[in-house]
């Protein structure tokens, strides 16, 4: 199916037509008593156009696509921002960076991380009699009581940030390439500015460094391996369960593992997208040995693919941001135009999600937080406001519409971090700041601020190519809703708890399993 078709797919709030008769969505017999299990996958830089279930022109996810044949695909749905610590921060909490204080990304040397006085999902569900587990990147915090075992977390394991941020023995295919850890009593050599070669990367299980520096190329079958002992032990403790599953893939360096023999240009991304898939596919596959009935498996990404990186990032799909590119610049990650923003997402859960039904409600990763409180029948935290909705009557076909407006802060482009500086209402989307993302071809394109707001019609424009006329009447109609909703939204925020994320920074945290070793070094457990 080519991307022009896709026009129609992507307006509107209407569900699509089923190829299957619909199932029978009220649960029954042993599993109408039973608090379901969750299982939450989150991708890392993976682009809208990826994914093969939205009509990808390579179909390297055979797993996933499957998944949406037997569940339901959300193809206007959104990151919480368009970077990794605030996306994550969102998801963990249903409250923008605006409140939580989580508005950039926390580094190696960070003393804080997600502030302590945010409820985190595992924690309202743990408070619930959940068992509570997670498999991957954290990049909320790692020192002291910001560690993920502090956080809701029954089980860890994982890296405390992202996999580029640390040397390995297996370096993997990042743009610009970087070198492996030294060893030895070797000083650090000259490095590339865009690489972390002083301190090798950790790997955790639960509060103890287990291998440092990990082995990436074994990365994705170890957590494929914890996931399904996770869920083994949990389904056999007989109480329900979260599981939180942030993956490496498709952030850079992209794996050297056998799938990637075939290296070079979109060959290698795409063998990451097939291990990456595989991955996937196991965890299901242990779903639905384990708890197939019972469980709800919701799958998705933390923002679009990182342009910088070439032809080793993902595709935006239809959403190019034609208007910035033709400025200069990235319109993908850390940015507020589509392609940094819109990103897969599926859900299953068979005998409750219907089968092969595809959604355009307006969705986000915000709504994920009162989604899962809501279904395991738990209580949102109080002296609270949150952005993200109850989106199950979405999932289960009671309602065919999602957010009425959606509000895209600054992650690392122009702007202030953290503002919202965006704001998507229904069809229409305003841009009050551009530019400041860098692109493959190294320009980044300038700062630009608008007053009055750019904004395009995504309904007949998902390329973000041309702005409406401010003289037209399409734009006068817009213009006064667009600002009544970003004020509306300002005033909730300036009304609410809001948190201040500690961003200070001191080597000493840096996590090290053995300072005494060049790079840190220990063996696997």
């Amino acid at each position: 199916m080519g991307w022009p078709i896709l026009k129609v797919l992507l307006v509107g709030v209407t569900f699509l037509g089923c190829l299957y008769p619909l199932v029978d969505l009220s649960l029954s017999g042993k599993t109408r008593d039973q608090k379901p299990n969750f299982v939450i996958i989150l991708a890392d830089d993976m682009g809208w156009g990826d994914l093969g279930a939205n009509w990808a022109e390579t179909k390297d996810t055979a797993n996933l696509d499957k998944m949406a044949a037997e569940g339901m695909r959300f193809v206007d749905f959104h990151a919480a921002a368009s970077t990794c610590s605030p996306s994550r921060a969102a998801l963990l909490t249903g409250r923008l960076g605006l409140r939580t204080g989580v508005t950039h990304n926390f580094a190696v040397t960070s003393v804080g991380g997600l502030p302590l006085n945010e409820t985190t999902l595992a924690e309202v569900l743990q408070r619930a009699g959940y068992v509570t587990g997670m498999i991957g990147k954290w990049h909320l915090g790692h020192h002291g009581s910001h560690h993920p075992s502090f956080r809701g977390f029954d089980y860890y394991f994982g890296i405390p940030y992202s996999h580029d941020m640390g040397c390995t023995d297996t370096p993997g295919y990042n743009h610009p390439p970087c070198p492996a850890c030294p060893r030895g009593d070797r000083p650090s050599r000259n490095l590339e500015k865009d690489c972390y070669s002083d301190v090798a990367l950790p790997l955790y299980e639960n509060l103890d460094i287990v291998e440092q520096p990990v082995n990436l190329s074994g990365l994705a079958q170890k957590y494929a391996e914890k996931a399904a002992q996770f869920i083994q032990r949990a389904s056999a403790s007989a109480r329900p369960f979260l599981l939180y599953v942030a993956l490496a893939h498709m952030h850079v360096p992209l794996s050297g593992s056998p799938l990637a023999a075939e290296a070079g240009g979109r060959r290698l991304y795409s063998a990451g997208l097939r291990e990456m898939d595989s991955l996937v596919g196991q965890i299901k596959d242990k779903v639905d040995l384990i708890a197939e009935n019972n469980t709800f498996l919701w799958f998705t990404g933390d923002n679009g693919p990182w342009a910088q990186k070439c032809e080793l990032a993902g595709s935006v799909g239809p959403f190019t941001g034609s208007w910035q590119t033709r400025q200069g610049g990235s319109p993908a990650k850390q940015t507020t135009w589509e392609g940094g923003h819109r990103v897969p997402a599926l859900a299953y859960w068979p005998g409750r999600v219907p089968v092969n039904v595809t959604s355009t409600a307006l969705l986000s990763v915000l709504d994920i937080f009162p989604t899962v409180v809501a279904l395991a029948g738990a209580r949102l935290p109080e002296s609270r406001h949150f952005d993200g909705l109850d989106a199950s009557g979405v999932l289960f076909r009671r309602a065919q519409t999602g957010h009425r407006a959606l509000f895209h802060p600054n992650s690392g482009a122009a702007g202030e971090d953290g503002a919202l500086q965006t704001v998507r209402l229904g069809r229409y989307k305003a841009f009050y700041v551009t530019g400041g993302a860098r692109a493959c071809d190294g320009s980044v394109g300038p700062q630009r601020r608008h007053e009055p707001p750019l904004i395009f019609n995504l309904e007949e424009d998902v390329a973000e190519a041309v702005p409406l006329d401010r003289g037209g009447a399409e734009y006068q109609r817009a213009l006064p809703r667009v600002r009544a909703a970003l004020a509306g939204v300002l005033e909730d925020v300036a009304a609410d708890h809001v948190s201040r994320a500690d961003y200070s920074q001191d080597p000493a945290v840096t996590p090290c399993c053995d300072p005494r070793r060049v790079a840190c070094r220990c063996r696997a457990a």
